[in-house]
């Protein structure tokens, strides 16, 4: 396992509270990606274009807080208890797999194990005790 970070969830606001963070914690964004610069954003709400699909932060030489913003035009809402994932950083796909498997069994799945666009093999899914995770492994 490389390494586990928190990823948060955002109503919105996702730039305002990472702008936030930023002087707490210092240093630059990693990144930061806007909706409107992944596949297929021109079918969501225009208003949601601008939104952040992800940002990193760096907190440290291995460390990282990452935020989205969670939108309603795609079915998310949040609660206190579901506004973040673990994310689990893997070293292969089979590690990948081996969490993932156990990790979703008895729980729910949100994305299934995939290639993604970001050039990532990643899946999502929430545990039996109500546990999210995010499991990626970075493709080479």
């Amino acid at each position: 396992m490389i390494s586990i970070n928190p990823y948060l969830n955002f109503l919105g606001n996702t730039e305002e509270a990472m702008n936030f963070y930023r002087p707490v914690f210092g240093g630059q964004f990693a990144a930061l990606e806007r909706f409107k610069d992944s596949p297929g954003y021109e079918k969501m709400p225009e208003e949601e274009w601008e939104k952040i699909m992800h940002i990193r932060l760096p907190m440290g030489p291995k460390d990282v807080i990452m935020a989205t913003d969670a939108l309603a035009s795609m079915g998310q809402t949040l609660t206190k208890g579901n506004n973040f994932y673990i994310r689990v950083s893997t070293e292969s796909e089979a590690e990948t797999n081996k969490f993932f498997k156990a990790l979703s069994a008895g729980g729910t799945l949100e994305m299934p194990l995939n290639n993604t666009f970001w050039g990532a093999y990643c899946g999502m899914c929430t545990d039996k005790f109500g546990i999210q995770w995010m499991i990626n492994f970075d493709l080479p």
